[in-house]
């Protein structure tokens, strides 16, 4: 995928005097895609929120992933879209942004949850430790998705990496697909989707602490067409050829892959299976923060920031996109309880919470306008570039 260079423009200007939440109304963006902003009273004081409601039963609306065309890449949420031609949207999981823990180690801006985009398995989960955001509520794993399956209705799930190697008439279990961490002791596959970016990370950090020393026992095999070709003692950079698979092993992964021999041939194969048994068009991480219209337990009822989140309503015919302003009146934001119970009053029965803070965006299209507009103010004053999002598609 080739990104435009497209900058989306701040709509708006400073929120004075905004609607309350029981006055805001609807503005009709594309058939079965609205948008609405109001203030929210919460226990920070009171913030400022913007929502996307997409009619799922709608047939010429659809939500998809958003992303660079490489799991290990980063763009703006405008100018994903633009380059996408989504007429709104939302940035989506959170992802490895910095390695402070770990000098000399270049963090990959890969998002930590599984990603699915029209229907391709793109990346498993990264273990649950080394995950970067906020504590997971208790329940959660690092594999929870929200996504749309093929029957065409928004759903919560959690997805789990299913692969294998086989070789020589054995199967070797395969850990991970195109993550920047890898379980300790297993073997993780890249392939083209992953970009050109480090796989150094993927050895670093252990399945208790993510800040921990990188792994001494490493070792990184490339397969083309299924064949050796080639075997490093430690992972590599670079872009992964069509048709090439490379496989990373720490500990006794790597101890597995040094028996290999050029020439070898290696079969490779994997998908997610979801916890529902239900295959989706599109789907990526977060957590959940609500659930058949309760808050989950457990949820932080102390710390507010500001947050982006997803509601599902009608029985996943409905899907909300929803987002915090970060302009500074409103920038202390809610807490994830707080979240949890805006999207409940917006109707939803299922929430999900993604990445907040300094990634939080929301575009729109207005209706005959060229490209998106950024709804709300991101924190940082500018937007941040991010590795993926939802986006709203029309036709």
């Amino acid at each position: 995928m080739v990104l435009l260079t497209a900058l989306g423009t701040v709509a708006g200007g400073l929120l004075v005097g905004a609607a309350p939440a029981g006055a805001a109304t609807w503005t009709t963006l594309a058939a079965g895609v609205a948008y609405r902003q109001y203030d929210l009273p919460a226990a920070a004081g009171t913030t400022h929120v913007h929502v996307l409601s997409v009619d799922l039963t709608n047939t010429h609306v659809r939500l998809g992933l958003l992303y660079p065309g490489k799991v290990a890449s980063r763009a703006t949420v405008s100018q994903l879209a633009t380059a996408q031609k989504a007429v709104a949207g939302v940035n989506g999981d959170f992802f490895n942004i910095s390695e402070d823990q770990h000098p000399g180690v270049a963090a990959t801006g890969a998002n930590v949850g599984p990603a699915i985009a029209n229907g391709t398995v793109l990346k498993g989960a990264v273990p649950d430790a080394q995950r970067f955001g906020p504590e997971l509520p208790p329940g959660t794993t690092t594999k929870n998705v929200v996504g749309v399956s093929t029957d065409g209705r928004a759903r919560l799930d959690s997805l789990a990496l299913n692969g294998s190697l086989s070789t020589l008439g054995r199967r070797l279990p395969l850990g991970g697909l195109n993550q920047y961490a890898l379980a300790e002791n297993s073997i993780g596959a890249y392939t083209s989707a992953w970009g050109g970016v480090s796989r150094a990370r993927a050895t670093c950090g252990t399945d208790t602490d993510r800040a921990a020393p990188c792994s001494t026992s490493t070792y990184e095999v490339t397969l083309k067409k299924g064949v050796v070709v080639s075997a490093s003692a430690t992972p590599g950079s670079g872009a992964v050829a069509t048709g090439t698979t490379v496989l990373v092993g720490r500990e006794a992964g790597a101890q597995r892959l040094r028996k290999f021999v050029k020439g070898q041939r290696v079969a490779v194969r994997y998908g997610l299976t979801a916890a529902s048994q239900r295959a989706y068009r599109f789907a990526l991480g977060g957590y959940p923060v609500l659930s058949g219209g309760q808050p989950l337990t457990g949820l932080d009822t102390r710390t507010s920031a500001v947050r982006t989140a997803v509601g599902i309503s009608n029985g996943g015919q409905r899907v909300l996109l929803f987002a915090v302003d970060g302009a500074a009146a409103y920038r202390k934001g809610l807490t994830i309880a707080e979240v949890a119970k805006a999207l409940k009053s917006l109707g939803a029965t299922e929430g999900f919470s993604l990445d907040g803070g300094g990634s939080t965006t929301l575009v729109a299209r207005a209706p005959g306008a060229a490209g998106v507009t950024v709804r709300n103010h991101p924190s940082g004053g500018a937007e941040r570039p991010v590795p993926n999002g939802i986006g709203v598609f029309t036709q």
